[in-house]
């Protein structure tokens, strides 16, 4: 590469990254023509609302979530504010969110930017989202085949399947699996080895990504585990409980680290298997052990308890208006609740993750 070709390169990729860096994002349209849609899939950490529409007690469309989102409304988001998701879509230009594809809001225009399959308590597994009525990964599968008939009725097939490729797809879970199934049910841990039990996840990973792309998506990214040892509720239930000076619980961390590897490993074979795929891994465990590790630097206090009650379990139906304890302020705090990230360590998270995103938008 010559000089002048590696000067372009990083000037166009710093720039990049201090246009997604700003808030409001005076190049959205120009962004918008480069990604159209976004399409996401997964779990709690990127559900925007699939779940109010379940029969399942995992929801969040009650206060204190939400308390920090738009018009300090609970939308079925597990956080105060918004996903991860939510500030990509925004930094990106998109004039909303995704909505969550079984709400009411999932309808004629509004699906031409993409929309959220995510299910709150689903995971790779199938059976880790039937433990809790939750929408399964090959359900979330089937409603995006559903909304690309949807599609192709409004602006036609050729149209249709340039918004599928061109958008980005999303692809965020594998936590409940580990922390609502495996670890606390005797049905999958006596059987399996860890290592078994990752192995089947990463076989199922793979299938998904190739079922995307035999639906047209050639934009994907996937996070990784995030450091599951270091969730507040992760803390109580599985260390010696959650305080200040506690520290994560090693051997979770480890699992996680161990199904990453195999989680990269896996998605390197299938760049080369499917040609024209952009495939990316958000490395969202180093992102948000970072944060923790160094959170004074950028302004949390603290990285043990979640905001909400007690800060050391509650979630969904525990984390209520009612909760005692509740902080003022979750700018704070990482975490959010027992299990999901705040606002604020959300925005972080993306800031962490601009590299990556580049390389999915623009190689």
């Amino acid at each position: 590469m010559d000089f002048q070709r590696l000067i372009s390169l990083m000037a166009s990729s710093s720039l990049f990254c201090l246009v997604l860096s700003l808030p409001n994002f005076a190049y959205g349209q120009y962004l918008t023509d480069r990604v159209p849609a976004l399409f996401i899939f997964g779990d709690s950490v990127v559900d925007a609302g699939n779940n109010n529409e379940l029969l399942t007690i995992i929801k969040a469309n009650f206060p204190p979530y939400g308390r920090d989102f738009m018009n300090q409304r609970a939308t079925g988001r597990f956080t105060n504010g918004q996903l991860v998701t939510d500030i990509i879509a925004r930094r990106i230009g998109f004039p909303r969110y995704q909505a969550a594809y079984l709400s009411e809001e999932a309808e004629a225009e509004n699906l031409l930017i993409g929309a959220n399959f995510a299910s709150a308590a689903s995971g790779y597994y199938d059976a880790t989202a039937d433990l809790f009525l939750a929408i399964p990964l090959s359900k979330q599968l089937e409603n995006y085949k559903e909304y690309q008939g949807k599609i192709v009725e409004l602006i036609g097939a050729e149209n249709a399947s340039s918004l599928f490729s061109r958008g980005i797809h999303i692809v965020s879970t594998g936590s409940s699996d580990f922390l609502q199934n495996y670890y606390v049910n005797p049905v999958v841990n006596i059987p399996y080895r860890i290592d078994q039990f990752s192995n089947m996840l990463v076989q199922i990973y793979a299938d998904f990504i190739e079922d995307l792309y035999g639906l047209g998506a050639r934009r994907i990214g996937v996070t990784n585990l995030p450091p599951i040892g270091c969730l507040p509720a992760a803390m109580t239930l599985f260390g010696l409980g959650a305080g200040k000076d506690h520290e994560c619980v090693e051997k979770l961390n480890r699992d996680a680290k161990l199904f990453n590897r195999k989680l990269n490993s896996t998605s390197e074979l299938l760049k080369t298997r499917l040609p024209g795929l952009k495939l990316v891994l958000f490395d969202v465990y180093e992102s948000l052990y970072t944060i923790i590790a160094g959170s004074s630097e950028r302004g949390f206090s603290e990285t043990r308890r979640g905001c909400c009650g007690t800060g050391l379990i509650e979630t969904s139906v525990l984390c209520n208006d009612l909760s005692l304890g509740t902080c003022a302020n979750a700018t704070e705090y990482v975490f959010w609740d027992g299990f999901h990230p705040s606002e604020a360590a959300n925005k972080f998270i993306v800031d962490d993750l601009i590299s990556a995103a580049y390389s999915l938008v623009y190689n």
